[in-house]
């Protein structure tokens, strides 16, 4: 990954959130959407009956942000949130993009 660092925030009952923020030029827009559908597309091909509330016993959920900012900037901001096994796989099959 390029574009997105994922920052990991433990909530409580082996729930954690996953959150990356990336604020481009239009030019690398593209790019950075692209890694988005990457991570998005692993965690529905890992987990494909389990995207949903994690307080209503599904593994993972997402939100996704996307702005245009003053000067064209674009800003791009995925929320993860899952369970303890979701987490540990995802870090696994993306080490290098989680802090």
């Amino acid at each position: 990954m390029d574009y997105l660092s994922f920052a990991r925030d433990e909530v409580d009952d082996g729930v954690a959130t996953l959150e990356a923020m990336a604020s481009t030029a239009a030019a690398q827009h593209a790019a950075v959407m692209a890694e988005v559908q990457q991570v998005l597309d692993w965690a529905w091909r890992h987990f494909p009956d389990a995207h949903g509330a994690v307080d209503d016993g599904m593994q993972w959920d997402h939100d996704l942000q996307v702005s245009l900012e003053a000067g064209g900037w674009h800003t791009v901001t995925l929320t993860l949130t899952g369970t303890s096994l979701f987490v540990t796989e995802f870090l696994s099959a993306f080490e290098a993009a989680a802090n």
